[in-house]
């Protein structure tokens, strides 16, 4: 059932971007300006003083890298008269882009987790990754583009003055705060238990599959699909079934 609702998020008309088109900016860097770098981490700084001095602020600093195909993503929540929370995870055999999602996602998860904050900042040196978060045909990253904007959502019906504000950082920038996260993801080195890659790819198969598996067994038993739902049969005349390919279903 809830996976069903969910899905609504992606329908014309019913996607974040449509609905609450006025609750998130987008700050890009602007690279055709000849030394505008230096202007651009002075508004980094004053963003940066000015979520501290208040109350319902969180500045969010992500970034992620990979090495050996191991991906490391970090998220580091700011607000005021609190310290510093840290999150931080990894991931084997996954885009840069995806693991900047998912820093994204567990800061956006922190932040509204405290009930007071009532604007969100978050920091990333791509603002085209920000972006993938509002488009729906990002099928890719379809995981991130259902539980992002279901985080937002909550976030922007707790109250109408709810907003989130995405600022772009370049790396060739060297602003302390990002710099602090970018060199904190190179630094951390991760003992893989199964550094064989054939051993990671059967365990991703078997969680795939019994995520797929869950889904097949709450279908089967969801009031909402009506007494005249059909099989949709395929070529072999069996029912067509989930299947996970890659990043997505």
């Amino acid at each position: 059932m809830r996976f069903f609702l969910y899905l609504i998020l992606l329908f014309p008309d019913h996607r974040i971007i449509d609905i609450f088109s006025n609750h998130f900016l987008f700050h890009s860097f602007n690279k055709q300006v000849n030394c505008n770098v230096t202007s651009w981490v002075q508004e980094l700084d004053k963003i940066t003083i000015e979520s501290l001095e208040s109350l319902s602020t969180a500045l969010i600093i992500s970034d992620a890298s990979i090495k050996n195909n191991v991906a490391t993503f970090i998220a580091h929540i700011h607000i005021r008269d609190r310290p510093i929370t840290k999150t931080l995870h990894h991931a084997l055999n996954i885009t840069s882009t995806e693991a900047k999602l998912v820093a994204i996602r567990c800061g956006i998860k922190q932040a509204t987790d405290h009930n007071f904050i009532s604007t969100i900042i978050i920091v990333i040196d791509s603002i085209h990754t920000a972006k993938k978060i509002f488009d729906s045909s990002s099928y890719s990253f379809q995981k991130h583009m259902v539980s992002i904007p279901k985080e937002l959502c909550s976030f922007f019906f707790h109250h109408l003055d709810n907003h989130i504000e995405f600022w772009e950082c370049p790396s060739r920038s060297k602003w302390h705060l990002h710099k602090a996260v970018d060199s904190e993801t190179k630094s951390f080195r991760l003992t893989l238990i199964y550094p064989s890659k054939l051993s990671w790819d059967f365990s991703r198969k078997l969680e795939c599959d019994d995520l797929t598996n869950r889904w097949k067994m709450t279908f089967q038993a969801l009031d909402l699909k009506g007494n005249q739902f059909l099989d949709l049969i395929g070529s072999d005349n069996k029912p067509l079934e989930p299947l996970h390919i890659k990043n997505g279903l």
